[in-house]
């Protein structure tokens, strides 16, 4: 359990979205939470009451009816914030729900912070700080793979497998720190060998979570996706048949789109965040469409995956070309070949023989080979990988302090072999136990706490 000053008070928030529903919840929490409730609910009293319960009656303050509601009740240490815990269901009246928030404020709670009802389930041992964030990315999951992602957090394999090789690091640091009080002895109590070889475990451990940061980030912020290519390629017609709906103008005038538009695409849990650029082409004497030209490079450049969608009428060698200059920039792209219902299809696989990149052909006004580009677009994100119940790294907090455990690792093992002294890879060891202590909260400070809880919504 962590302790911190200022914790002892009862707070109170909406737990629900604000705005008119059927109902909201109100959530109340801390030392003085049955009691300040129990003043506001004739029917019975709330102190005597066992814990997960559900009680029904009227809320009222000075004789004045509030409102007809159900009152839940969690008592410590059986509930999520390891206090005692009402959660008030009252009707979804915003007005309602204030003059609720209002009576409870003026017996004495406070309102709640962002995401403090997280954050005093942390301070008594009820999550790690895994745990805690990963109920934030949960919130926040807009994909079937971002929610499996936030819940293998939740229940905390990410955490388990870290503090499982910390436990044994520490042995290892203790039996170090233990040499060095017995030096003159010249004694040994940590074997080097089994030593390097957990090191090396944790070291594979924490280069394969370093690894799947990349399908991580994917899965928790999507894939920006630029549809670039000359005027009249297609790019607006294939982002309305992706999306299955006329977002973008069509029209057979060039230059019709002036500005980059962005739409969600869903595929097989991946949000890849399409977006429709200007056409490209060197001169324009439309002042509007040379700013949207040069939207369009910077949205190529920033992109995660480019494509590039030509014409099968023009000419191959401008195609090899773009794509000899976007290897050169590193950018990550697939070529995409439109309108092959206006050519013979014998022809195209001769002409196109000579690029390095097989392009992928469609027809994007008819639909035509559409499966086969969101395939394509999948497995280039994915690179191999698969989205499963293998433990992945989601939250950018965590990859650093996995950086900096790697460093650690690297220089300890380097230390050992190079026999340097024990108190110099006592020191190294206590590094890694500093940044793995950081990734799930055993080591930690108020000001990192309130920094991470800030970003979750009030009443969580």
């Amino acid at each position: 359990m962590h302790q911190l000053s200022g914790w002892d008070d009862t707070i109170v928030a909406l737990a629900t979205p604000p705005g008119v529903g059927a109902i909201g919840v109100i959530r109340v929490s801390g030392k003085q939470a049955l009691c300040m409730v129990d003043q506001l609910f004739p029917a019975k009293d709330l102190t005597t009451l066992p814990t997960h319960t559900a009680h029904v009656g009227f809320l009222q303050k000075d004789k004045k009816v509030l409102d007809e509601v159900v009152l839940t009740l969690f008592k410590s240490p059986r509930s999520y914030t390891g206090e005692d815990v009402v959660e008030i269901s009252c009707h979804g009246s915003p007005f309602v729900q204030r003059e609720v928030i209002d009576a409870i404020v003026q017996l004495g709670a406070r309102l709640a912070r962002p995401g403090e009802f997280t954050q005093r389930a942390f301070l008594q041992g009820k999550l790690d700080l895994t745990q805690a964030e990963a109920v934030a990315d949960l919130i926040a999951s807009g994909t079937e793979a971002a929610q499996r992602a936030a819940l293998q957090g939740l229940r905390g394999g990410f955490s388990a497998e870290l503090k499982q090789l910390r436990e044994q690091l520490i042995q290892f640091s203790s039996l170090l720190e233990l040499e060095l009080d017995f030096s003159q002895e010249d004694v040994t109590f940590a074997d080097r060998t089994q030593l390097n070889e957990l090191l090396n475990r944790l070291a594979a451990t924490t280069q394969t979570l370093l690894q799947s940061f990349k399908l991580g980030n994917v899965i928790k912020n999507g894939v920006g996706v630029a549809i670039v290519g000359k005027p009249n390629a297609g790019k607006s017609t294939l982002l309305n048949s992706l999306l299955n709906e006329n977002r973008a103008i069509v029209s057979e005038i060039a230059g019709t789109t002036r500005d980059t538009i962005e739409e969600v695409l869903n595929i097989e849990g991946v949000l890849f965040r399409l977006i429709d650029t200007a056409g490209l082409r060197s001169t324009t004497n439309d002042q509007i469409e040379q700013v949207g030209i040069e939207r369009s490079y910077e949205k190529m450049r920033t992109a995660d995956l480019v494509i590039y969608l030509f014409d099968v009428a023009d000419p191959v060698e401008e195609v090899k070309q773009w794509a000899e200059e976007a290897s050169a920039q590193g950018l990550h792209f697939l070529l995409v070949g439109n309108k092959i219902d206006l050519a013979p299809a014998q022809s195209l696989d001769e002409k196109f023989s000579q690029l390095s990149v097989a392009p992928l052909l469609i027809a994007a006004k008819n639909k035509t080979n559409l499966a086969a580009l969101t395939s394509a677009m999948l497995k280039e994100v994915l690179s191999g990988q698969v989205l499963h119940e293998n433990i992945i790294v989601t939250n950018q907090r965590h990859y650093q302090a996995l950086l900096q455990v790697n460093l650690a690792l690297e220089d300890t093992q380097k230390g050992i072999k190079e026999g340097l002294a024990s108190d110099l890879v006592a020191l190294e060891i206590r590094r890694c136990l500093q940044y793995l202590g950081e990734i799930t909260g055993e080591i930690t400070n108020e000001e990192q706490l309130d920094y991470i809880f800030s970003k979750f919504c009030i009443g969580k």
